[in-house]
C-alpha cells in the first residue's frame, strides 16, 4: 500500500461493490477498504426481490457476497479496515486507516448512510422480519396486511401514501400534534381512506418473534400505552449520511451529503461520489450500484488524463 494507488473506493455497498467491478475490468487495479461492517444496508435486509438477474428472491447478505465475490475474482484488493480519515487538499491523494495511509490518484466514495432508528433492541431484532426503512424495497410484501408508519416529515408521507398500493391500512404514528410535511404530501396522505394518524405517540416496542405482530405505542402527553396489531413497521424518520471523515475536504450540503459538482465528481476533482452518500431521494440498491458504475468511468477518465499528462511531462 506503500505506492500511488490509481484508485481507492471506500465503501462497500451496492455502489462500492460495483466500483470495483468495474474498476477491476477498467485496469484501474482498485483498493478497497470495505470497512469491518461491510455491505451496508442490504446486511439487514431479509429477501431482495427487485434487483435484475435473480428470478428467485436472494437474501441482501447473499447478494453482498456475491458481489464481494465477483469483484475479489476480477482483482480486486478488499480491506477489511475503517477508514479514519483522508486528506484531499494536497495531491496524490490520502486516505488514513489504523495501520496507515495509502496515497491515490482517484478516490470513489461510497459510504453509504444509515436510517435513523427508534433504537429499540426489538427494532434491531425483526429487521427485515417485518420492520424496515425502505417502503419502495418492501412494500409488496405486506399485500392485504395493516401496517404502521413512524415519521412526519415528507418521507413518512410518501412511504404511507406508497404503502396503500398493498397494505388495507396504514397507521401513522407520529411523537408531535401536526406534521412537518409539505402541504401536498400532507394532504395527500389525510385524503387517503386506507390511512390513519395516531398523533403524540410514540412506539415503545416491536412485538413479536420470528416477524412483526404488532407495536406498543405510549401517548407522550398522558404517559398511557396500548397495544396495535400491525404486520410490518416502517421507519421512516430520515437518513444520517456516512461523510463525518469528509467534512472540511469535500462540499457537503445542508443535510451532510457530498455534493456532486458535475457527473458524479465531488468538489474535489478526482474524487467521486456513489451511492446513498449523495443520493438522499431513491436509496436503492440498483441506483447505488449504477452510481458506482458511473463514478469509476468517471475516475477512469480522470486518471488516464492524469497519467498521460504524466508522461508528456
Amino acid at each position: 500500500m506503500s505506492e500511488v494507488e490509481k484508485l481507492v473506493i471506500i465503501g462497500s455497498g451496492p455502489a462500492g461493490l460495483t466500483a470495483a467491478i468495474y474498476a477491476s475490468r477498467a485496469g484501474l487495479e482498485p483498493l478497497e477498504f470495505i470497512g469491518t461492517k461491510y455491505g451496508g444496508q442490504l446486511m439487514l435486509t431479509s429477501e431482495v426481490e427487485n434487483f435484475p438477474g435473480f428470478t428467485d428472491p436472494v437474501l441482501g447478505p447473499d447478494l453482498i457476497s456475491r458481489m464481494k465475490g465477483q469483484a475479489e475474482r476480477l482483482g480486486a484488493r478488499l480491506v477489511q479496515e475503517d477508514v479514519t480519515g483522508v486528506d484531499f487538499r494536497r495531491y496524490p491523494f490520502e486516505v488514513r486507516t489504523p495501520t496507515g495511509s495509502t496515497k491515490a490518484l482517484s478516490v470513489v466514495i461510497a459510504t453509504g448512510a444509515n436510517p435513523r432508528r427508534l433504537n429499540l433492541k426489538s427494532e434491531l431484532r425483526l429487521m427485515g422480519r417485518g420492520v424496515s426503512n425502505c417502503a419502495v424495497c418492501d412494500g409488496f410484501f405486506f399485500k392485504g396486511k395493516e401496517v404502521a408508519v413512524v415519521g412526519g416529515g415528507d418521507t413518512a408521507m410518501e412511504e404511507a401514501t406508497f404503502l396503500t398500493k398493498f397494505a388495507t391500512r396504514v397507521t401513522i404514528v407520529h411523537r408531535r400534534g401536526e406534521l412537518r410535511a409539505s402541504a401536498a404530501l400532507k394532504d395527500e396522505a389525510s385524503a387517503n381512506p386506507k390511512i390513519r394518524f395516531l398523533w403524540n405517540s410514540e412506539v415503545t416496542d416491536v412485538l413479536g418473534d420470528a416477524h412483526v405482530e404488532g407495536i406498543r405505542v405510549r401517548d407522550v402527553k398522558t404517559g398511557a400505552e396500548q397495544e396495535m396489531k400491525v404486520d410490518g413497521l416502517f421507519v421512516a424518520i430520515g437518513y444520517e449520511p456516512n461523510t463525518e471523515i469528509f467534512r472540511g475536504e469535500v462540499e457537503l450540503d445542508e443535510k451532510g451529503y457530498v455534493t456532486v459538482s458535475r457527473h458524479t465528481e465531488s468538489s474535489v476533482p478526482g474524487v467521486f461520489v456513489a451511492g446513498d452518500v449523495r443520493d438522499h431521494r431513491y436509496r436503492q440498491a440498483i441506483t447505488a450500484a449504477a452510481d458506482g458504475c458511473k463514478a469509476v468511468l468517471d475516475a477512469e477518465k480522470f486518471v488516464k488524463e492524469r497519467l498521460t499528462l504524466k508522461a508528456v511531462s
